[in-house]
């Protein structure tokens, strides 16, 4: 490793994957994206993020970058297997796997893929904070240290149409994501995105717990935010690409330890 782990997350200029994050064969680099994206939804699972067939996270194939894996849609995120996964196309079409595709899956993820190359993964459930917190159509606040990771750095895209399975809602969500790493789509719940799988579950989780707390702390009184300089600053610290990646780390840790038929 060329630079500590501390200089990694501090080093907000850094615009590549962390050091930490060794290269990869295509075929090895595939095989571990399927892996991490398996592990990321039984975090999902274990986290209680599950509600029916809804939620998914994609990670773009590194051999074929028009396409993309994805959990099939009926199958628990608790019971996730790398062999579950599927492959699906910009087009909409199951390319390898065996599974149903979630069509909203389909429109939501192919459209922030293509807008979005340096996107390798993305993800969204209906979790109970973010659905909680997507119908005051507001952005977060910076009352904590946590939140700021997502100051400035977030959107909302504020109107509520159904499910999201026409293409132009598609377009319209990535487009109004632009350049940032979540949204919170009014009505319905948050989405995030990463360089990496675990960038885009670690800022899921962390922006969910965001939701809790400043839901929680709006019902005690009023919250104190973060003056604007020093919220940027905590941004700088909390919110690049190496602190996503490197915070999400005890997670998969942890649910490869407890769960490892994932990898099957």
């Amino acid at each position: 490793m060329n630079q500590s782990v501390n200089q990694l997350i501090m080093n907000a200029a850094d615009d590549e994957l962390p050091a930490a994050v060794p290269e990869r064969q295509p075929e090895e680099e595939q095989l571990f994206r399927k892996q991490r994206l398996a592990a990321a939804l039984r975090i999902f699972g274990k986290c209680g993020f599950d509600e029916g067939v809804a939620g998914h996270i994609t990670v773009r194939d590194p051999f074929d970058s028009d396409t993309f894996w994805v959990n099939p849609m009926g199958r628990s995120f608790k019971l996730m297997r790398v062999s579950d996964l599927i492959r699906v196309s910009h087009e909409g079409e199951v390319v390898e796997g065996k599974g149903l595709l979630n069509g909203a899956a389909f429109t939501i993820h192919s459209h922030i893929h293509k807008r979005r190359p340096e996107v390798t993964a993305a993800a969204h459930a209906h979790s109970v904070y973010g659905k909680a917190w997507s119908a005051l159509g507001r952005l977060l606040d910076p009352i904590t240290q946590d939140a700021c990771a997502f100051y400035d750095d977030h959107t909302v895209l504020d109107s509520y149409t159904g499910v999201v399975v026409d293409m132009t809602e598609g377009e319209a969500l990535a487009r109004k994501l632009g350049p940032h790493k979540a949204i919170f789509l009014q009505n319905h719940g948050h989405l995030t995105v990463g360089a990496s799988v675990e960038e885009a579950c670690w800022w899921y989780v962390t922006m969910e717990r965001s939701c809790q707390a400043q839901l929680l702390a709006e019902a005690a009184g009023e919250p104190i935010s973060i003056p604007h300089a020093i919220a940027l600053h905590a941004a700088e610290q909390v919110g690049n690409e190496a602190a996503g990646w490197f915070s999400a780390q005890p997670l998969f840790d942890v649910i490869l330890a407890e769960q490892p038929d994932l990898l099957e």
